[in-house]
């Protein structure tokens, strides 16, 4: 079999080296693609977890309360822990997540505050390392910090400038610290409480005495009848094995969608080689007049379409090996699911993952290769050496294409798996396979309610009959473009489906006219607010209406997950009658608030990640919120959850709450953003100008300083800018769907040239019947009109079917949205109707060359 490989084989590759480099490139795009996308995740989630054992040590447990990155703890609980005689080590942190200004631009850094003589046994690599020209007490110097490796390269100089609401306040930059990671900036834990002006900490990591059982150690504490509400005692490494989960279903969705290019790779592995066996069936029958089996001449197509798979995986992991070493190091460990934001990690390839997705593409290769095998094996020797072909004799069972199109419906129907919708990928699979199984049936049909319209015209019989009679191998032919358009119809809907729905939304929750915020980017800042007092002069400007200051918080409901967001905001107007929605996106009018509930509306990732259904209480909620009063009168609220609402920037869940209700449980007054309504006569600048004045005015800054700190923005920026943010995080769907046509139709050029190629006797008794070449050509492009529209129709059909279940299934289960259903009826058309005019033109190209003397010729080998 090799002999004949190198001898036989080889030549078709010599005399056609185009047509199998075709089929070599498109396994290495879909291997390279699926691969590059495994090795970014991979290099990402790897670098986290490096980064969060670097910067949370190695402690047997740590102490948070439910306030995520806000966390309070008391010092008298961190005392209690000190002096407790099972704790070898309590070791105290204050974080905050704020933001370093240098030369006008923001820079994410977190601030870490620790005890220097107790962080070396817990978090060795959160200890300080004065420089050599520092003194060697500047660990515990005040306005000192220790910079990570990512934040000396991001900070450049001996200062760093940290934002602290409007104002800045200089660090001397005294030495390093060895933590991984994300920047980072590390002082004493003193140091910063006094900056902050806080009494509290925000968690306490703890060693454990040898021989001490940590579970009963937790429960014998957090048991205890004074053991505050909210406090939780956790084990480390939580962190980085929570992120894998959540992003387990994102980082899927990414591999599948790559996997797309290598699936429409196989259609073309298909038509590659159903062309060569074709142009070689006289050969292939030869070779079983020699002597060669059915069995061998199978195992011989099979080996050859391993040949170009093994190759083109080959190259695809090379090239994807590539791919991802230039992504990370251009855009970082981040592929657009915000899991990853800010990492720069370091290549981590993987010869498991290797072997897995070389073999993917060799199964791809050799899936594509069944067919073309089956039909070399069941080749007639004598039928085919007299050129007499082959129309195959495989009967169709429409009841299985039925049976898939049945399973795909119930799939659809299954939750998720493992928090991934696995049972909605096999819909997809199921709905692709089984369409494309009853499409002769379905054509068939179709045609012989068609024949009757066109019996009076001779040629366009002649085409309907033949299609009609030949429709097992003529679907054959248009499979590819079948499977091709329909994945291009299902990512165009489901992109135009988010797209429309993200800009609805955009219009619902950007509402006023100008916005401001001192923050450095979108999420949570912990030291970037406005005063009460800010907020109050600013509803005073002239050309202000009116205003919304809105408070993010982060809040942890559970320790095993991400903290989900806290937003508060005035959202009672005078004619609310349901408790404060008006100004919240809600899928479903708002629930009126029963009398001693505290009305809270959740976003629907929340929702689904906490079970808070509307029309019941959220008591995972109420442990967070306690009145300023003293421990024995103070009652815990009790929240109602008064709606859902649609949020597609938090993936994590959010909580809406109105601020008066938040002021009765907390003393916090400050804001992140805050939302303008102008006066018909304002103007923007001049509004823009005096924001800037007061914020000089309040932090004492005449130069300046504090107004340049202010980041504005209307909502028609906001919206433009957000929906671009869309459309470059979604440009690689439209590469995908281009390739996937693409491919397409070199399918199914590949596969009328084989049928083209394999009735040349046809056209010759044709001719000879008298009709002219320019009727022969004319009845092959209408055979081509014929099946490449009944092929985009069926395109369309099956691609809507797909977008239906991405919409209303994949993404839900996978990221907790919904989304509106939107049709672009434009770009389809364009689809098929590009479809059906490559098509046509491919079948009369193919025709050119079998119509001519040749054909009329060939029928002579019958005389």
């Amino acid at each position: 079999m090799i002999r004949l490989l190198t001898t036989f084989s080889w030549q078709e590759l010599r005399h056609h080296p185009w047509r199998s480099a075709a089929a070599v490139v498109s396994v290495m795009l879909g291997v390279a693609l699926a691969f590059a996308v495994h090795l970014i995740n991979a290099s990402a989630l790897d670098e986290f977890s490096q980064a969060t054992r670097s910067v949370g040590g190695q402690p047997d447990l740590e102490l948070r309360t439910a306030a995520g990155s806000a966390s309070r703890v008391s010092l008298v609980l961190w005392g209690r822990l000190l002096r407790h005689p099972d704790v070898a080590v309590a070791s105290p942190v204050l974080e905050l997540q704020g933001a370093a200004v240098q030369e006008g631009r923001k820079v994410a850094l977190r601030v870490l505050g620790v005890d220097a003589l107790q962080v070396a046994a817990v978090a060795p690599d959160l200890l300080p390392h004065p420089a050599a020209d520092a003194d060697r007490l500047a660990l515990f110097a005040p306005d000192t910090v220790f910079l990570n490796p990512l934040a000396r390269q991001a900070l450049k100089g001996d200062t760093v400038q940290l934002q602290l609401g409007l104002r800045l306040q200089a660090l001397q930059v005294a030495g390093k610290v060895q933590a991984a990671g994300p920047a980072l900036a590390v002082m004493d834990i003193g140091a910063l409480q006094a900056l902050l002006g806080r009494e509290d900490i925000s968690r306490v990591d703890l060693r454990l005495r040898p021989g001490v059982d940590r579970a009963a150690f937790v429960r014998q504490l957090e048991s205890a009848p004074d053991w505050p509400g909210g406090a939780a005692l956790r084990a480390p490494g939580d962190a980085s094995t929570r992120l894998d989960q959540l992003s387990r279903a994102y980082r899927v969705n990414l591999t599948v969608l790559a996997l797309v290019a290598l699936f429409t790779g196989g259609f073309l592995v298909f038509s590659v080689l159903a062309l060569s066996v074709a142009r070689r069936a006289q050969q292939f029958a030869l070779l079983g007049v020699l002597g060669l089996t059915g069995s061998q001449r199978l195992c011989l197509v099979l080996l050859e379409a391993a040949v170009l798979g093994g190759l083109g995986s080959a190259l695809g992991l090379a090239l994807g090996t590539g791919l991802a070493a230039l992504a990370l190091r251009l855009l970082g460990g981040d592929l657009g699911g915000g899991y990853f934001a800010g990492s720069t990690p370091v290549l981590q390839w993987s010869g498991s993952a290797a072997l897995l997705f070389g073999g993917l593409g060799i199964a791809a290769a050799l899936a594509g290769a069944w067919a073309p095998a089956q039909q070399a094996q069941g080749l007639p020797p004598a039928q085919t050496l007299k050129g007499l072909g082959s129309h195959g004799t495989g009967r169709h069972r429409a009841g299985t294409g039925l049976a898939l199109l049945l399973v795909a419906g119930l799939l659809a129907q299954l939750p998720p798996v493992w928090d991934m919708p696995l049972a909605a990928y096999a819909s997809v699979a199921c709905l692709l396979l089984g369409g494309i199984a009853v499409l002769p049936a379905a054509v068939g049909w179709l045609l012989r309610y068609l024949a009757p319209v066109v019996a009076h015209r001779a040629l366009p019989l002649l085409a309907v009959e033949r299609a009609r009679r030949v429709r097992e191998s003529a679907a054959v032919a248009v499979s590819g473009v079948v499977a091709a358009l329909s994945l291009a119809v299902a990512l165009t809907v489901m992109v135009a489906s988010f797209r429309q729905s993200v800009s609805s939304w955009l219009d619902a929750v950007l509402p006023a006219a100008l916005y401001v915020r001192a923050a450095s980017g979108p999420g949570p800042n912990d030291t970037a607010t406005f005063s009460s007092a800010f907020v109050q002069a600013a509803a005073q400007l002239p050309g202000v209406q009116r205003l919304s200051a809105q408070r993010s918080l982060p809040l942890t409901l559970d320790p095993t997950r991400p903290a989900v967001t806290l937003l508060v905001r005035h959202m009672r107007d005078a004619d609310d009658t349901h408790g404060g929605s008006a100004s919240l996106p809600l899928l479903d009018p708002a629930l009126p608030v029963p009398a001693g509930r505290v009305g809270v509306y959740v976003s629907e990732a929340l929702r689904d990640l906490y079970d808070a259904q509307p029309g019941r209480d959220f008591p995972a909620l109420s442990g967070s919120f306690r009145p300023p009063a003293p421990v024995e009168s103070a009652r815990e609220a009790t929240f109602f959850v008064a709606g859902v609402w649609r949020d597609y920037s938090r993936q994590f869940g959010t909580i809406a709450m109105d601020a008066t209700d938040f002021a009765r449980y907390s003393q916090d007054t400050q804001a992140n953003d805050i939302a303008f309504w102008l006066t018909p006569d304002a103007s923007v600048p001049e509004v823009q100008a005096q924001l800037r004045a007061l914020a000089d005015r309040q932090a004492g800054t005449p130069g300046g300083e504090a107004g340049a700190l202010l980041e504005f923005g209307s909502a028609a920026e906001i919206r433009a800018t957000s929906l671009k943010i869309f459309d470059r995080s979604f440009a690689v769907t439209y590469w995908l769907q281009a390739v996937a046509i693409g491919i397409g139709l070199f399918g199914v050029a590949a596969s009328f040239s084989a049928q083209v190629l394999a009735r040349r006797k046809e056209f010759g008794l044709l001719a000879h019947l008298g009709l002219t070449r320019a009727q022969i050509l004319r009845v092959v492009a209408l055979e081509g009109v014929a099946w490449t529209t009944l092929g985009a129709l069926a395109g369309v059909a099956l691609g809507l079917a797909v977008a239906v279940v991405l919409v209303h299934v994949v993404n839900p289960q996978s990221f907790h949205w919904t989304m509106d259903l939107a049709l672009p009826w434009g770009r389809l058309a364009t689809l098929a109707a590009a479809v059906v005019a490559a098509g046509t033109t491919t079948a009369w190209l193919s025709g050119q060359a079998a119509a001519g003397r040749d054909a009329v010729m060939a029928v002579k080998e019958d005389w």
